[in-house]
Parts: structure tokens; sequence; C-alpha cells
């Protein structure tokens, strides 16, 4: 049980700090904003995502929250990086960019599964 709560909270960790605590750093810097334009997307666009990341990474990291929220603080993030891997793909064609989203949505599942783990375990 001790190394199921140290993976889980390994990898969250991991998840808000790469997108909750850079997003909320960085998301205004000029290389930001380029980022969000060259895959052409709009500059509201990449102010919306920065919100919505942090405020899911406090989901994730904070446990009082309710599962329900988890669970779409998950799914959200899911979405980002599978969505983030396709845009990376597409624009620039594939390349090493491309690996980490996919990387950071393995540390999502990873995440994820260790975090339904130990609620088994409590729930028993």
């Amino acid at each position: 049980m001790k190394k199921a709560a140290i993976i889980y909270w390994s990898t969250t960790i991991l998840i808000f700090l790469f997108e909750g605590l850079m997003p909320a750093l960085t998301s205004q810097t000029e290389m930001a904003k380029e980022g969000i334009r060259h895959l052409g997307y709009p500059a509201y666009f990449g102010t919306a995502l920065a919100v919505f990341k942090v405020l899911g990474s406090i989901v994730l990291i904070l446990p009082k929250f309710p599962k329900r929220m988890k669970e779409w603080a998950y799914a959200g993030f899911a979405f980002d990086f599978i969505f983030a891997a396709i845009s990376l793909a597409a624009v620039d064609g594939f390349n090493a960019m491309v690996f980490f989203p996919v990387f950071t949505f393995i540390v999502l599942g990873i995440s994820y599964y260790y975090y339904n783990q130990l609620n088994t375990v409590q729930s028993q």
C-alpha cells in the first residue's frame, strides 16, 4: 500500500508541476503565445487552456475534492495531452515534440491507476 501511495503522489506531483505550476508562471510569456499561434489557435485559447490546467491540477493535488471532480480533471488532462500530440504532429510532423504530451499522458495514466487503487483500498 505504501508503494502505491508513493507512486500516486510522485506522478500526481509531476502532473501538478507540468500542468499547474508551469502554465501559471509561463502562460503569458511571448514564447507561450507564439506556441499557441504556431499551432493555429487563437490567443484566447492559450489563456483559457492555462486557466483550466491550473484549476485541474489543483483538483488533482488537493485530497479533499470529490472523486467525481477528480475524474473530470483526469479526463480533461487526457483530452489535453491527446489533442496536444495530434496538434503538434499535424502542424510540425511526427517529431520529438510529439513525445512530451505522450509522456505526460502516460504519467497521468499511472497517477489515475494508483488513484483508483488507493480509493479501492480505502473503501473496503
